[in-house]
């Protein structure tokens, strides 16, 4: 098989090809290594690539292949991380300038959680500054969709949603806070899941906003995002947050099917004014498709969410703004433009308005927990559009109605999930007519990670689109 389609393969199979002796270990990384050296000038979507210590690891994985050890799922399977998970003796930046220099003495639980299982860490990914989103000048380099160099890929782990749709690595993990897995894995035409709150360990993971942020998969199919959450879910002590639940075998329970699973489609996302045609007609189809499957679909009304966008940004901007305070007033300078802009306009927001926000938030979740009693699922857009061209994210803000449109809007599609502390993931459903990504959101329960996944995986499985973005080797 030419080295290129190897690196578009499922990290599902390539991990059973290494247990079955049949892919080297070592191979397999000088292969996502030389797409990297090759491709990654242009897309930028990593920060720290880290050959040697990558290639030595591979080595160690192929003797134990060789020796006949036990291996764990990953095992020598290369993926690469965003640059907020802390990896030992390697720099985690950020994103940012003023940690360019910073090299931690440990590892993020999540990261030690994928050594752990074999895989095998490429490197640090891209991403906006401290995971706030709207950064204007990338102090690392500018990411650029894969799809369309001259389109967006979506915040803030957007090195992340390159890695995985141009093939760069078998597997990445991000960061969601208010959709920072799940637009870049719709803009990028890859699956995002944001696990819920607390099923995940934060631990090593710079912060931004306390009561929204996790850890979550980013990968080219279902089966590979579930593999991941299976390795990186359950408690650890050295979160506090994280949750004891039991961890459920989701990657065994992938095939169980959508017969007689309820559905409620969020009328205000699909059929909202600001959705693109070519968005509502992917998703609708997408949704019928899941009836097809035996699903049982029907359209529910959750006005509230239409104000989500600005009800998250007032919770996690304040909160941000207060972490980065200390920052802020001896280091300015060294912020992103777009960054120090959301931040100071943040400590600007009245007590009175952050709490309106909260007993909003805590409506919000109220309004969709009692959908899901009376529903397995959610379904809606990922976004509102498919990528736009940078060039629009870098224009200045011209109004009240723009601002609220650039900030509100497409958060308004993600942050619903986040503000209630619910599952929700990004699966492919297809391209525009300008052959950029669509993609459906599926949203499910607290907890339920495997009902959100076996419904992602179904509706995958019916589905035939190009997984692989045109003009890419």
């Amino acid at each position: 098989m030419p080295d290129d389609d190897v690196a578009f393969l499922p990290a599902t199979r390539l991990a059973a090809l290494v247990r079955e002796k049949q892919l080297s270990p070592v191979e397999l990384t000088r292969v996502y290594l030389d797409r990297i050296q090759r491709l990654d000038g242009r897309l930028r979507a990593y920060i720290t690539l880290c050959e040697d210590a990558a290639l030595d690891a591979a080595r160690r994985a192929e003797a134990l292949v060789m020796r006949g050890s036990r291996l764990g799922p990953l095992h020598g399977v290369p993926f690469a991380v965003k640059d907020q998970f802390d990896t030992a003796g390697i720099r985690t930046t950020m994103g940012s300038r003023l940690f360019e220099k910073h090299v931690p003495t440990g590892d993020a639980t999540v990261v030690s959680r994928l050594v752990g299982a074999g895989g095998i860490l490429l490197g640090k990914l891209n991403l906006t500054e401290f995971a706030l989103g709207g950064t204007i000048d990338y102090p690392f380099g500018q990411p650029r969709n894969p799809w369309n160099t001259e389109h967006e890929t979506g915040g803030s782990s957007s090195g992340s949603g390159i890695a995985a749709a141009a093939g760069l690595c078998g597997a990445a993990l991000g960061e969601d806070t208010g959709g920072s897995v799940r637009s870049p894995a719709s803009w990028c035409g890859v699956v995002g899941l944001r696990p819920t709150w607390g099923r995940v360990s934060r631990h090593g993971s710079f912060p931004l906003c306390w009561s929204m942020d996790t850890p979550g998969p980013v990968t080219r199919t279902v089966a590979d995002t579930a593999l991941l959450l299976q390795v990186i879910a359950g408690h650890d002590p050295s979160d506090p947050l994280s949750s004891a639940r039991d961890v459920p075998d989701y990657v065994a329970s992938l095939g169980a099917g959508v017969r007689g699973v309820r559905i409620g489609v969020i009328r205000e996302l699909v059929q909202s004014p600001d959705t693109e045609v070519d968005v509502r007609s992917g998703v609708t189809a997408a949704v019928g498709a899941l009836a097809d499957l035996g699903a049982v679909v029907e359209e529910i009304s959750l006005p509230l969410i239409r104000q989500a966008g600005a009800i998250f940004m007032a919770i996690c901007d304040s909160e941000g703004a207060g972490l980065h305070h200390r920052w802020l007033s001896t280091r300015a300078a060294e912020y992103d433009p777009g960054t120090r802009r959301r931040l100071l306009a943040a400590s600007l927001l009245p007590a009175t308005a952050y709490h309106e926000a909260t007993r909003a938030r805590a409506l919000l979740r109220r309004r969709m927990l009692e959908a899901l009693d009376r529903y397995d699922l959610l379904a809606c857009p990922t976004a509102h559009e498919a990528a736009p061209p940078i060039a629009t994210s870098k224009a200045a803000i011209v109004s009240r109605e723009d601002a609220a449109g650039r900030f509100f809007t497409r958060r308004s599609f993600t942050s619903p999930a986040s503000l209630a502390g619910i599952p929700a993931i990004a699966v492919p459903c297809g391209v525009t007519g300008g052959g950029l990504p669509l993609s459906l959101q599926i949203l499910g329960r607290a907890f339920d990670e495997v009902t959100v996944l076996r419904a992602a995986h179904a509706y995958e499985e019916r589905t035939s689109w190009p997984r692989r973005p045109p003009g890419l080797g």
